[in-house]
């Protein structure tokens, strides 16, 4: 069951999304939302786990396991920027550490993004129905 609200100057119906819903995921509880929010998902993912039948039979599954792994990436990256001075800064030019800090924190950033979409997609596999801010 979706959430309506009155949008647009015709006062038609309209699903809301949370702030952070994936892109290119239609509105939960939408007709095709699932198949869409499996292909997002799978997207986040090694390649591999689209080998896995069952995590496509059980979106939920599949939700839950993309946040674990996006949890680790967003733990991996920390750790990255924590040690990329004294592991890596003295075999590279202070300019490209510079470059490598700078493109681990931007995937630091893309990957909580991506961990707040998963669980987004799963609070809905759950059944959560989202209702517009006032």
């Amino acid at each position: 069951m979706a959430t309506w609200v009155r949008g647009g100057d015709n006062g038609r119906m309209a699903a809301v999304t949370p702030p952070g819903w994936p892109e290119g995921v239609p509105p939960a509880h939408t007709p095709g939302w699932q198949d869409r929010a499996v292909l997002w998902l799978l997207d986040q993912c090694p390649p591999d786990y689209r080998a896995y039948t069952g995590w496509r039979k059980h979106p939920i599954a599949l939700a839950w396991l993309t946040g674990r792994h996006l949890e680790g990436q967003v733990g991996a990256m920390r750790q990255a920027w924590r040690e990329a001075r004294v592991e890596i800064g003295p075999h590279v030019p202070a300019d490209a550490l510079d470059e490598i800090l700078g493109q681990i924190e931007a995937e630091g950033i893309r990957l909580l993004a991506a961990s707040r979409s998963a669980r987004l997609l799963h609070e809905a596999l759950q059944g959560k129905v989202f209702a517009p801010r006032l």
